[in-house]
Order: structure tokens, then sequence, then C-alpha cells
């Protein structure tokens, strides 16, 4: 099954065309990132660079990864991507909410994260980490209790309607859920759970529990 994958995302691979890396400006904060690492190749060290632009494509709506070489466009695939690279792969999954994985694979099995552009909305947060610890830790255990709390809500809702099914009611029984929120409260609570699968998107934090809403 391994190879399988494998070989279905070395074929997504397509060739680039050369052009330059987009130097990272304040308005592609929210749309995208931009990521890096020096690997040796060739006897010299190069600098290769993933960018994903999380709008999609304008024409197919897909969201894609480039990997620029020296800051030249060697390669493009739709996410999820695998780049074959010198010493190994880089790999490249994202969520609705972000960024999910962007990693160096060597070949002796040994991960190295790729590290953000310091102007992306990745590297500010993790220059927040750097510089505020102890905020930057309660900031990422308010993320997770949100999106516990969104799960949990989720899940007391949806399981009354389901029960009502008639060959589950006649089998079961029906479900009462506790939890009845007014539309605002549910909005609410959907908006928090955004903002805290971002907020774990900057950090590249994953569970499939918690940030599963349609992650690639």
């Amino acid at each position: 099954m391994s190879s399988w994958n494998d070989r279905r995302l070395a074929r997504r691979v397509k060739p680039g065309d050369g052009r330059p890396l987009r130097p990272f400006r304040w308005w592609h904060l929210l749309t995208r990132s931009v990521l890096s690492i020096s690997l040796p190749s060739a006897g010299r060290v190069v600098v290769h660079s993933v960018e994903v632009m999380h709008g999609g494509d304008l024409n197919t709506g897909e969201v894609m990864a480039r990997l620029y070489r020296d800051g030249r466009l060697d390669a493009e695939s739709r996410v999820p991507a695998r780049f074959p690279v010198e010493g190994g792969v880089i790999e490249v999954r994202t969520s609705e909410a972000g960024m999910r994985r962007c990693a160096f694979v060597a070949d002796d099995g040994s991960e190295h994260q790729l590290v953000p552009d310091p102007a992306s909305a990745e590297g500010r947060r993790i220059r927040f980490a750097r510089e505020h610890p102890g905020a930057s830790r309660l900031i990422g255990a308010v993320s997770i209790l949100v999106l516990l709390i969104g799960v949990g809500v989720n899940l007391l809702q949806v399981a009354e309607p389901i029960s009502q099914i008639p060959p589950i009611a006649d089998t079961i029984g029906t479900f009462e859920s506790p939890v009845n929120l007014p539309l605002w409260l549910n909005i609410s609570l959907g908006v928090a759970a955004a903002v805290g699968a971002t907020e774990r998107a900057l950090r590249m934090r994953y569970h499939w529990l918690l940030d599963s809403g349609a992650g690639t």
C-alpha cells in the first residue's frame, strides 16, 4: 500500500519552469506559506523552498505545492505532495486551516521540519513562541480546549437526529441531546473552532479528531 501511494504521489510531480520565488509580503499572511531547508547536493548546499497557495488554483481550485531550488521553481504537485530530493523526499500536506505537514524525510527515516519564512504567519507564530513561551503554551492549550468543546457539542447534537432513524431507534432507542444551543452560540463555537484550528496549523500541529476537517 505504501509503495502504491508513493507511486501515486510521484506521478503528480511535474517539472517547474524555473521562475523565481516571490518575496513574502504582509498581504500573503492568510493565503500563502513558504518554508525552506538547506540540503547538500552535488557537493554544495542547496536551499529547497516549498510554497503553498492555500486559496487554490484560480482555474481548477486545486491547492498546489511548489518546490524551489535556490529560488527557482524546480517542480510542482497537487497536495498531498512528495518531492524527491537528494538524500530523501520532502512531504507536504495541508488541511482546511493551513499547513499540516512540511518535512524532509531522509533515506534513513529521520525527519526534519522545514523552517517557515520569518515574514509568514507560521514564522511569526514561531517567533512569538520563542519570545513569549508562557503565553504561547497558554494559547496552544486554549486552542485544544476550544476544539474539544466543539467536537463534543457537535457529537451530542448530531447523535439525536441519527438516533431517530427508524432502524436505529427500533434497535437501541432514541437519544435526547442534553445540549441544544441557539444558532448564535453554534456560530460562535464554529468561529472559535476555526480560529483554534488555524492557530494549530501555524505550528503544524495535527490530530485526526481535532483537526480532521477536510485535510489533504
